[in-house]
């Protein structure tokens, strides 16, 4: 499964980038601290997922979920926030992120949610096949 991750934290990019490197079938393929580099390398990348921040320079992480979900085939985005207000819960969830997390009292439930992506998308079928049976 490739991963991408946006947020403006290094220690977060960097922590985030260990605890995936214990799974054997997730592959980094890229990440970013900031919305207008996050939006242009996911369009290039084409990950399986994307982690995402909400608070980044250069536009947030609202504004990179609308323009990768503008395609009809999109990752599957995980936000993963410092911020978890109902009001962003509800924006990001109606802007067609499939998962929205709490960084400070939510991190185990996020982690399982990556472990049960990577079994989806390691099953023998297409990803979109994966994608729509998670969500």
């Amino acid at each position: 499964m490739k991963v991408f991750i946006a947020d403006d934290s290094p220690v977060m990019r960097e922590h985030l980038n260990a605890t995936l490197s214990g799974f054997k079938k997730i592959e980094i393929i890229g990440e970013a601290a900031d919305a207008i580099e996050a939006v242009k390398s996911i369009k290039k990348l084409k990950p399986d997922v994307v982690i995402l921040d909400i608070r980044m320079p250069g536009g947030g992480g609202i504004h990179v979920l609308k323009a990768i979900k503008k395609n009809k085939v999109s990752p599957v985005v995980v936000v993963f926030t410092n911020y978890p207000y109902p009001q962003y819960r509800n924006k990001c969830m109606e802007e067609g992120a499939e998962f929205f997390f709490d960084k400070v009292s939510e991190t185990g439930r996020m982690i399982e949610t990556i472990e049960r992506l990577v079994n989806m998308f390691s099953a023998p079928k297409s990803s979109i096949q994966a994608k729509k049976d998670i969500c």
